[in-house]
């Protein structure tokens, strides 16, 4: 992993339809996508692999289309954190580590996440060490935990703190609070209140790469408070000269690039010195054509 920028900030996809003529250009083909969203973002969550890990192709043509300095970061498939619960999943594993090894090859692979189902709890500690301890270290790792009882404020919470560190495990820090902060205004959002869990929120530093996933909301005025608590966390973080991961997500994928430039834009506000966000392909396509149009 090579870290170009002071903060990656990016979406929980990049494969949304919704985006032409914004982010993406209107007439823009599925396979441009990644390459116009990687001139504006610096990561993504690779949410995709949860599900399904691309072919070696695949995972090449990635690595060929982002931008230098482009960072991925892939969740763990559902095969091992969900279905083998990290139990005899060394073949699982295997064919992930091969999908990242590509990206890493080409230095755009950034902390892939383990994310694990919430009836994981404290008792099958030892199941995630020993799983943990396994991970080759030469890639970049983050662990999200579910259960309630992980977050004790306590004895649990400081081992799996302090073998996360050790190991250099970044601490996925999970905020749905804004989602969770009135009624939900449609379905969508009402949806996702049914599927997002309330993990009470942390700050926790264990590793060089803080990594924060947000849950906003569709209308993005709402969340204002939420960005306004954690730009100082996330400016304080550059300072240390660590540097985060930050994920917009809000119920409709639709909203998540806004939020995300909203985001950027107020912690520009605290650190000038950040690098200014690049147009958006779509809104300077736009901007083009209009400009074009009042020549004639």
């Amino acid at each position: 992993m090579v870290a170009t920028h002071p903060l990656f900030l990016g979406c929980p996809v990049w494969a949304c339809d919704h985006w032409r003529g914004s982010l993406y250009t209107s007439k823009a083909p599925r396979a441009d996508w990644l390459k116009q969203y990687s001139s504006v973002f610096g990561t993504v969550e690779g949410n995709s692999t949860f599900y399904a890990l691309p072919s070696l192709e695949t995972a090449q043509r990635w690595a060929d289309s982002v931008a230098r300095g482009f960072q991925f970061s892939l969740k763990m498939p559902r095969s091992i954190s969900h279905d083998k619960r990290l139990r005899d999943a060394e073949k699982e594993l295997k064919a992930f580590i091969e999908v990242a090894d590509i990206l890493d090859v080409a230095r755009c692979l950034g902390p892939s996440f383990l994310q694990l189902p919430p009836d994981f709890s404290p008792d099958n500690r030892s199941v995630l060490e020993k799983f943990l301890r396994e991970l080759p270290t030469y890639l970049p790792w983050a662990l999200e935990v579910r259960h309630f009882d992980w977050y004790d404020a306590g004895p649990v919470e400081r081992w799996l703190d302090d073998l996360l560190t050790e190991l250099r495990i970044d601490k996925v820090l999970f905020d749905s609070r804004p989602l969770y902060s009135k009624p939900p205004a449609d379905d969508i959002e009402k949806v996702s209140q049914s599927r997002k869990p309330k993990t009470p929120i942390r700050q926790t530093v264990t590793g060089e790469h803080p990594f924060l996933r947000i849950v906003g909301r569709n209308n993005l005025d709402d969340v204002t408070p939420w960005i306004e608590e954690w730009v100082p966390v996330i400016a304080g973080w550059i300072a240390k000269g660590l540097t985060p991961f930050v994920f917009t997500h809000a119920p409709d994928d639709k909203f998540a690039p806004e939020f995300a430039r909203r985001m950027h834009a107020a912690v520009k506000k605290l650190l000038p010195s950040l690098p200014e966000m690049s147009a958006w392909p779509g809104e300077a396509a736009a901007q083009d054509a209009r400009k074009q149009r009042t020549l004639f």
